[in-house]
């Protein structure tokens, strides 16, 4: 779901429900407009309101969960990615290999993840070549003694947790906001502006109100879609780990 096209549907639907309240005001009969109708008016749009603000909650809740799994799996990454780092640098000199190319693959993460300005953003896909190489180049090492066994036998846990992480993170790249929650919701709020402008006066002062309103409205549904898209979209996980692994790769 694009995240700015939603965002201005939205925004569309919201402010276009005030001014057809507007309009509904000079259409409808004047029983229609009376004090007890509005009443029940407000006691419906009053229900409408809860309910919306309980989806809104919802909406919120599961972006932000959806969020904080990638800055938390990229975190994790970067810790294990510096502890195999140090795994390989105990097992001794015949580990150089395999410390060179573990800091190729995770600058090449780090660029093709968050490149430089101008370039699109998205998570990299594992490659394949590259991350098997690695893998390969631990599994040939020949231990000598009980130490370097265990040595390497944490380090290919290490490489192989990380690789889950990484596949992990894309994996959860894919989960898509509830649409069917989006619409009920820009519906609920097309709904409830509506029924705000069907008993008010149009004037300037109002027409503004309601549009800063549905702005403010629409600008909220926009970063909780862009929180479903952590690596390519207006709020994104930071880089701060991994570049900090990068710092402590080969010492």
């Amino acid at each position: 779901m694009n995240s700015l096209a939603t965002t201005v549907i939205a925004f569309v639907c919201i402010f276009g429900g005030a001014l057809l309240g507007f309009r509904l005001r000079t259409v409808l009969p004047e029983d229609h407009l009376s004090d007890a109708s509005r009443d029940v008016v407000r006691l419906g749009m009053g229900t409408i309101a809860t309910m919306t603000a309980l989806m809104l909650g919802l909406l919120v809740s599961s972006a932000k969960a959806s969020f904080d799994s990638q800055s938390s799996a990229v975190t994790e990454m970067s810790a294990k990615i510096i502890l195999l780092d140090r795994a390989l640098a105990h097992y001794g000199p015949e580990a150089k290999d395999a410390r060179d190319l573990l800091r190729t693959v995770v600058t090449r993460l780090v660029e093709e993840t968050w490149p430089a300005k101008g370039r699109a953003r998205s998570i990299a896909v594992p490659s394949g070549s590259r991350s098997e190489l690695l893998y390969d180049k631990i599994q040939d090492l020949k231990p000598e003694t009980d130490g370097q066994r265990l040595l390497l036998t944490r380090a290919l846990n290490l490489a192989t947790e990380i690789g889950e992480t990484r596949w992990l993170i894309v994996e959860r790249g894919y989960t898509p906001v509830s649409r069917p929650l989006v619409v009920v919701v820009i519906f609920s709020l097309t709904i409830t502006f509506m029924s705000f402008a069907l008993y008010s006066p149009p004037n300037g002062t109002l027409i503004a109100t309601f549009l800063l309103a549905a702005l403010s409205v629409s600008g909220v549904l926009f970063l909780i879609l862009e929180m479903y898209s952590p690596f390519g979209g207006f709020i994104e996980v930071s880089s701060a780990p991994l570049r900090a692994a990068l710092t402590y790769l080969g010492q």
